[in-house]
């Protein structure tokens, strides 16, 4: 069964001129933000999409160009896709399989 991936990425320009990333996370985010057809999560060190494959690997290339129009001269992109095909996952079922098994554990 083919269906949605959940991918996480993280995009880090190299060599620029201050040590902050976070105009470029945001400016690599607004490409999500345009995107009405998939889901997606900022954390702390990644970002979670949630789409068909094809259009998870065009954003994700779409967000790699993004700090390269911002003067960066490298840019290095980290993606780790999860492809389940025996059933539907979501972000949300993801996390709530975990919280039912920490619920469980400290019942006891």
């Amino acid at each position: 069964m083919k269906g949605l991936v959940i991918a996480q990425v993280t995009i880090i320009p190299t060599g620029t001129a201050n040590p902050s990333l976070s105009r470029y996370v945001a400016a690599c985010f607004a490409v999500l933000k345009e995107a009405k057809d998939i889901s997606y999560e900022l954390t702390a060190m990644g970002t979670i999409i949630q789409g068909p494959m094809e259009r998870v690997l065009e954003l994700i290339q779409k967000m790699h160009e993004v700090p390269f129009t911002q003067g960066s001269q490298r840019v290095i992109t980290i993606i780790s896709i999860d492809d389940r095909r025996d059933k539907a996952i979501t972000i949300e079922s993801k996390v709530q399989a975990v919280h039912n098994l920490v619920g469980k554990t400290n019942s006891g």
